[in-house]
């Protein structure tokens, strides 16, 4: 669950990029919150890649 939603704010942070700059900060956020999220899942001590 927590990857699939990791994933998903991967790609819009990616599209952000593409896009331009009309979210950018928008888009940042959602990426440092993908980096929480994958960080969490290896401090429980579950694979973060599946």
């Amino acid at each position: 669950m927590l990857t699939t939603i990791a994933i998903i704010l991967l790609v819009l942070w990616v599209l952000g990029f593409i896009s331009g700059f009309a979210l950018g900060g928008f888009i940042h956020i959602l990426l440092v919150v993908a980096i929480i999220l994958f960080l969490i899942r290896i401090i429980r001590g579950e694979n973060p890649l599946t």
